[in-house]
């Protein structure tokens, strides 16, 4: 199911024909791409109420049937912007939010004990699914126009995360406490941790996104062939995958501090990297570290969330912070799209990534206000 929604980190694949075939400019592909992940990530919020009255299984077909409608509109959107923008970002946008919240919440449910581990399995799913679509799209943009490829794509990860969402189901017979019995949300979203927290996600997912929105016309501004600069999809996607397994088991050996520390030093290094090493094998070196780092934040944080404040609590809180993905997902493809068009360059949403995460990894080492061990 994970990796059927999670497609959407293929999207640089489309920017290229988007812009040849509809005439969109970079600006327009990066707010489409930034709507629909900011969309998903608010959604969360009233997709975690659903989930807690009807379960995971029916909110999660609920996510698939949107998912598939909102790619259906943008195909026959004969390439007006505005029904391209309302398929695909608020539909498809919505329907993944109300997909990705219900295989997460069940796992932790099953594995209570693994928290980290199965939260890196769950999510690696959501982010293999840009490692076999971007090859894919490849090859079917060779063949049909853009607007068929994405009829495609829809029809056929709708199906299969609709599938998948009818055979979810929560353990019984486990004790657990009533979520609304343990913590206040107003109470909850002004606690330091949870700010730090939030800010973590934010910075974090600010840079993947601003470099993943744009990622195959980065490299070729870079110097890289297309053939070459296509490669850097799956690469991201490749780290990306991995980096949430491995974020999950080193979250469960470091606890919060630690791990949030050192995926903001591995994302800051990355993006200088590619920065200055304008060179094919520096340039990917650097796209992986990105990825893997990107990863990380879909794992540490929503372990996080389940070890100070209740695994129970996840669906009514993980949102919120969620909430930080969402934002910068509507600033960072956006504001990348516009520096790069203002200013014919994507080095200036580089430094820019670099500022903010630069800044977040000064705070976390300085306030040290989340447990520097494991809590489970």
């Amino acid at each position: 199911m994970q990796s059927s929604l999670g497609g959407i980190y293929a999207w640089s694949t489309l920017v290229g024909p988007l812009q040849t075939q509809l005439e969109f400019s970079r600006f327009q592909s990066g707010l489409v791409y930034g709507i629909m992940i900011g969309i998903f990530a608010f959604a969360t919020i009233p997709a975690g109420r659903w989930y807690l009255r009807i379960g995971p299984r029916r909110t999660g077909m609920i996510g698939a049937a949107l998912f598939t409608f909102g790619y259906w509109i943008a195909s026959f959107s004969q390439g007006k912007f505005f029904l391209f923008l309302l398929g695909l970002g608020l539909v498809t946008g919505t329907g993944i939010g109300f997909g990705y919240v219900c295989p997460l919440s069940v796992g932790m449910k099953w594995f209570p004990h693994r928290k980290g581990l199965i939260t890196g399995i769950m999510v690696a799913g959501f982010g293999f699914g840009a490692l076999y679509l971007s090859s894919g799209m490849e090859i079917l943009l060779s063949r049909y126009d853009v607007l068929t490829v994405i009829r495609i794509v829809g029809t056929t990860s709708g199906g299969i995360a609709f599938i998948a969402a009818s055979l979810l189901s929560e353990p019984i017979g486990r004790k657990v406490p009533h979520a609304s019995a343990l913590f206040h949300l107003k109470t909850l979203v002004h606690s330091t941790k949870f700010l730090i927290l939030w800010m973590g996600m934010f910075t974090g997912t600010f840079s993947g996104l601003l470099i993943s929105g744009h990622l195959k016309p980065l490299l070729r501004e870079y110097g890289l062939l297309d053939s070459l600069a296509a490669f850097g999809v799956p690469v991201f996607a490749l780290g990306n995958t991995a980096g949430r397994l491995i974020w999950g088991r080193w979250y469960d050996h470091w606890g919060p501090q630690r791990t949030v520390q050192r995926s903001i030093g591995v994302l800051l290094a990355s993006v200088m990297l590619l920065l200055v090493g304008r060179i094919p094998v520096l340039s990917f070196l650097a796209v992986l570290g990105i990825g893997f780092g990107f990863g990380s934040c879909f794992v540490i944080y929503a372990s996080s969330v389940a070890d100070l404040f209740g695994v129970q609590n996840v669906p009514r809180i993980y949102p919120l912070l969620f909430g930080g993905y969402g934002i910068s997902a509507l600033l960072g493809p956006t504001i990348g799209g516009i520096l790069s068009d203002v200013t014919n360059s994507y080095s200036w949403g580089l430094g820019l990534s670099i500022v903010l995460l630069s800044g977040t990894l000064g705070i976390v080492k300085t306030l040290r206000v989340l447990p520097s061990s494991p809590t489970h």
